[in-house]
C-alpha cells in the first residue's frame, strides 16, 4: 500500500525530526529529505506537500543552504517554518534583513486572518521563536495573516499557489496550538487522509529487513532498554534465529542490570542471547578521561571491539544492528553536507570506527522514542520493556561527571537504585520521561552525627518530554524529593548532599554529558 507522503526538507534545524514526528502524530507518513533534493525526485516519490524546516543559517549569508526553486512549481502546498519562511521570501522576490531585536523563546502571535492555516484556533497564541532575521517585504502575491511584537509578517500566505510561511516553530511543545496548525496544513490544505499507522510501519520494516539481510546473520547489542529491545523483536520477527544478541556488561550498568536483562529475555523471548563480560576493559580505557566526547568515543570503539571479539565464538555475521533513533542522529556529527549544528556524538552514531567490519542495520533510525514504544506494543512486547525509561548507550559513563572509576560508579548505582524504588513506590516512574541520578565530581561540607563530613554530591534529573528533543523538569512532590534525598544521604556512603536539576531542554540537554 502506497501512503500519502509529506516531504520535510532539512535545512539543519534541531527540530527537523520533530516536524516529521508531529506529522506522523496526525497519522500521515512523513519523510525527511536533504535540502538539495531535486523537485523532480519529490514529484517521482509522489509527495503531496512540502515543509521547509528551520535552520541555523541566515538566508543573507552567501553559502546558506537553498532548495531547488522548482519545488514552488510542483503544484503541491509548501509550508516554510522560520528559516523556511525566510527562504520563501528570499527566493520569491521578498526581502529579508537582520532584525534589531532577536526573537528567542516565547512570544505572542496575533492572528489577523485565520484562513485554512489557523482555522479553529484563538486570535492570540503563545508560540516559540528562534530567529535573528526578519521579513521586511513580502513576496508578490502574499499577504500577512499574523504578527508578533517584533514582526508584522509572522505568518504569510499565498492561497492561490498554496505557499505558506510562519516565523515561529509550531512543532515544539512550547507553541500553543502548534499541532493544530500542522494538522490544518495536512488535512485542510494538502488533503491528507490520515491513513498511516504503526501496524503499517511494522509490516514495512519487517519486509525491508528481510530484503536487506537475506540469508546473512545479524549481531545486535542488547542492552535491555527500549530501543535495543524493540530493534531485537523487530529483527527477530523478520529473520528469526539469524539474529544473535550480545549483552555487553561494560561495567557501566545500573544495579543488577545484567541479571535482570538476561532473566527477562529467557522468560519472554526465544532468542539467541550471549553475555560478554568486559567491564574491566572499559574502565581501564576510561581511566583518567574526563572529556564527555572522548568518553563516548572510547565507549563506542570498545563496544564494537567487544562485538568483534564475540564473533570468534559466535561465528561470522555480516550486519551489526543498533537501536539508533532520530534524536541520536540529529544530535550527532553532521553528515552528507547537513548544516545542522553538532550537539553531541552518540556512541552508536559518532563513535563507530570507520574500519568497522560490519554493515549497519538500524531499523529504528527514523523513529522517535514514543513511536518506538508504540511499535514495541504492536510487536507484543511486555510493559516493563516498552515503558522502561531511556538509558544512554554509554551507560553510567556519562552520568559520572569527570573521571569514571569503580568507587564513583558504586555510589551512583546505589543512589540511582533508591531513586528508582521511590519513583515506583510513588507511582511516578511510568508518568515521567526520565528519572536518574548524576554523580558530580565535587565535594561539599556537611554534618552527620555531629561530625564534619566532606563528601560527594548527587544530582537528581527528572524530566517530562514527548520525543527527547524538548523537555521540562518535573514538579515532583516535595515529600517524594525529601524521601529520596534522605535515603540517599543515609544509605549511600560517600554522599552528603542531593540537589535537583530544574533546567529545561533547550537550553540544557536531558543528560549532563
Amino acid at each position: 500500500m502506497k501512503h500519502q507522503t509529506i516531504a520535510v526538507l532539512d535545512f539543519g534545524s534541531q527540530y527537523t525530526q520533530v516536524i516529521a514526528r508531529r506529522i506522523r502524530e496526525c497519522n500521515v507518513y512523513s519523510k525527511i529529505y536533504h535540502y538539495k533534493t531535486p523537485a523532480k525526485t519529490l514529484q517521482r516519490d509522489g509527495v503531496i506537500g512540502v515543509i521547509l524546516s528551520g535552520g541555523p543559517d541566515s538566508v543573507l549569508a552567501p553559502k546558506s543552504p537553498r532548495p531547488d526553486k522548482a519545488i514552488f512549481r510542483l503544484g503541491v502546498p509548501v509550508l516554510g517554518i522560520c528559516y523556511g519562511l525566510q527562504l520563501i521570501a528570499h527566493l520569491l522576490d521578498g526581502k529579508v534583513e537582520k532584525s534589531n531585536h532577536r526573537e528567542y523563546g516565547h512570544g505572542i502571535l496575533k492572528v489577523a486572518t485565520k484562513g485554512s492555516l489557523f482555522r479553529g484556533l484563538p486570535n492570540a497564541l503563545r508560540v516559540w521563536n528562534s530567529h535573528g532575521d526578519r521579513l521586511a517585504k513580502m513576496p508578490t502575491g502574499f499577504k500577512a495573516v499574523a504578527s508578533t511584537e517584533n514582526s508584522g509578517y509572522a505568518a504569510i500566505v499565498d492561497e492561490k499557489r498554496k505557499i505558506y510561511g510562519i516565523q515561529f516553530h509550531p512543532e515544539v511543545n512550547h507553541s500553543e496550538g502548534g499541532i493544530n496548525i500542522i494538522e490544518n496544513f495536512l488535512r485542510k490544505i494538502c488533503g491528507c487522509k490520515g491513513d498511516w499507522s504503526m501496524a503499517d510501519l511494522a509490516r514495512e520494516s519487517i519486509s525491508r529487513i528481510r530484503e536487506t539481510v537475506g540469508k546473512d546473520r545479524v549481531l545486535l547489542g542488547l542492552s535491555g532498554g527500549v530501543d535495543s529491545s524493540v530493534a531485537a523483536a523487530l529483527i527477530h520477527k523478520a529473520i528469526g534465529r539469524q539474529l544473535t544478541c550480545v549483552f555487553v556488561d561494560n561495567g557501566l550498568l545500573r544495579q543488577n542490570e545484567r541479571e535482570l536483562v538476561v532473566d527477562l529475555y529467557k522468560r519472554h523471548f526465544d532468542m539467541d542471547v550471549r553475555v560478554a563480560r568486559a567491564g574491566s576493559k572499559f574502565l581501564q580505557r576510561l581511566k583518567g578521561v574526563t572529556d564527555p566526547e572522548r568518553k563516548r568515543k572510547i565507549i563506542g570503539k570498545t563496544f564494537v571491539e567487544v562485538f568483534q571479539d564475540s564473533l570468534k565464538r559466535i561465528g561470522d555475521a555480516k550486519f551489526l544492528a543498533q537501536g539508533t533513533l532520530y534524536p541520536d542522529v540529529i544530535e550527532s556529527v553532521s553528515i552528507d553536507g547537513n548544516p545542522a549544528a553538532t550537539i553531541k556524538s552518540h556512541h552508536n552514531v559518532g563513535g563507530l570506527p570507520k574500519n568497522m567490519k560490519f554493515k549497519l542495520l538500524e531499523p529504528l533510525r527514523e523513529l522517535f522514542k514514543d513511536e518506538v514504544r508504540a511499535l514495541g506494543s504492536e510487536l507484543g512486547l511486555p510493559k516493563e520493556v516498552v515503558w522502561r525509561q531511556p538509558f544512554p548507550g554509554p551507560g553510567l559513563g556519562v552520568r559520572v561527571l569527570g573521571e569514571v572509576n569503580r568507587r564513583s560508579l558504586d555510589v551512583l548505582r546505589k543512589a540511582d537504585a533508591i531513586l528508582h524504588e521511590e519513583m515506583m513506590a510513588s507511582d511516578l516512574y511510568y508518568k515521567v520521561w526520565q528519572s536518574f541520578c548524576v554523580f558530580l565530581p565535587v565535594r561539599t561540607v556537611g554534618v552527620m552525627g555531629d561530625e564534619r563530613t566532606y563528601d560527594n554530591v548527587i544530582a537528581l534529573r527528572i524530566v517530562e518530554s514527548m520525543d527527547a528533543m524538548t523537555a521540562d523538569w518535573v514538579r515532583v512532590p516535595y515529600e517524594v524529593l525529601q524521601k529520596v534525598s534522605t535515603r540517599i544521604i543515609n544509605e549511600v556512603n560517600g554522599v552528603n548532599r542531593v540537589v535537583y536539576d530544574i533546567s529545561s531542554k533547550p537550553p540544557g540537554t536531558i543528560e549532563w554529558e
